[in-house]
Parts: C-alpha cells; structure tokens; sequence
C-alpha cells in the first residue's frame, strides 16, 4: 500500500473548517444543557406529581435510547410528526442538547441531594429565604461536587459530535468522510480524521483528571 500524506495537506482547510465545527457544536450544546439540566434536575423533585412524572420520562427517554436515534428521529420523523422541519445543523444542535441535557440533570440532581439537609436548615434560621438558600449555599456547593463528572461528560460529548455526520452536518467526521469517498486515500483520512480528534481530545481528557484531583470533595 503506498501513502500520499499529501493529499491530507492540501484539504488541510476543509479538515479544520470541520474540526472548527465540532468545537462550536460542543461548545454550543454544553452551554446550552448546562442550565436546561439544572432546570430538569429541579423540576424532577417538585412537589407536583405531574411535572415529576413528565421530567422523568424525558429523562429516561433521551438516556435509554441511541443518539443517533434520536438525532434521526429529529431529522426525519419530526417534520412528518409535529410539521416542524430544521436544516441539519440546527436539527443536530437540538438533537445533542436535548440528549446531553437529560445525562446532565442527573449528574447535578445527585449533586444537589448530596449537600446535607442541616445546611440548608441552617441557611434558613439566619433568615435566608428558601431561593437564597439554594443560590448561596446548595448550588456552589453542587457545582464543586460535580465539576469533574460535567468536565467527563463534555468530552464524551465532543466524540459524540461526530455523529451528526449521518445528517450531512460538515463536522470533522463528515468531512473526512467526504474527502476520503473524493479521493480513495482511506487511510490517509481516516487516520488525519482520528490525529485530530486525539490532538483536541486529549488535552481535555487531562483536564478532567486535574478537576477531579482539585475539586473532590471528601466528607
């Protein structure tokens, strides 16, 4: 088998156009979850059954089923279902913070149970009201527990991203794919394809194994 490693650097932009995209729709979609997961988080201990009952069917639904199940649900049944039809990108960005949301709001549901009962007690006998309470000291607190595991769950989303690729979304993985079925260099792409998601992988990988060392909490 002879390589040509030229041919992954003359569709060197296309390539990082791509790895660009991946970035901003991981970006994007934890921006996005992070305060939609707080809301479902407390929404799924409300006092009103109902509203328990709906959250958690979310919930369960988005973690029990593909992603790439959904992200075609989006795409292809939700336009014949409900009559609302999105271009790719805006159906991939729906399709990963709905997902991402759901796994989110129960890393920060646990973080929010895992702050002892005598804190907010506390809170509230010198004179805080309840919203007070969970702003100062249950949400911080929260926060600091869960840090690692929102950090881990980022970078599982930044490899999911490439599943949007199924949906013609030009993301690093479609791109890739494309120029290879242009060209025929297989493994000229695919390996290109894999160098980059490691070289902006990795670095994040290690971040989280510094916010775990820095922020546990040890009771």
């Amino acid at each position: 088998m002879t390589l040509d490693w030229s041919v992954v650097w003359e569709y060197r932009e296309r390539l990082l156009e791509g790895a660009a995209l991946t970035v901003g729709l991981a970006v994007t979609t934890m921006v996005l979850a992070l305060p939609l997961s707080l809301g479902v988080a407390v929404l799924r201990s409300n006092r009103f059954a109902v509203v328990r009952a709906l959250t958690t069917a979310y919930v369960e639904f988005f973690r029990a089923t593909p992603l790439i199940l959904q992200i075609y649900w989006a795409f292809y049944v939700m336009p014949v279902v409900i009559g609302l039809a999105l271009d790719p990108l805006p159906t991939a960005l729906l399709g990963l913070v709905l997902n991402v949301t759901a796994y989110l709001s129960e890393t920060v549901r646990g973080g929010l149970n895992s702050v002892r009962p005598l804190q907010r007690y506390a809170g509230l006998a010198l004179g805080m009201t309840g919203l007070q309470v969970f702003r100062v000291v249950v949400l911080p607190q929260a926060f600091r527990r869960v840090l690692p595991a929102i950090a881990s769950t980022w970078v599982s989303l930044f490899k999911d991203t490439s599943l949007v690729s199924v949906i013609a979304v030009a993301d690093l993985a479609y791109v890739a794919q494309q120029l290879r079925a242009q060209t025929f260099r297989v493994f000229e792409f695919l390996t290109a394809m894999a160098a980059l998601y490691w070289l902006m992988g990795y670095p994040q990988a290690k971040l989280v194994d510094y916010l775990y060392r820095r922020t546990r909490v040890v009771e």
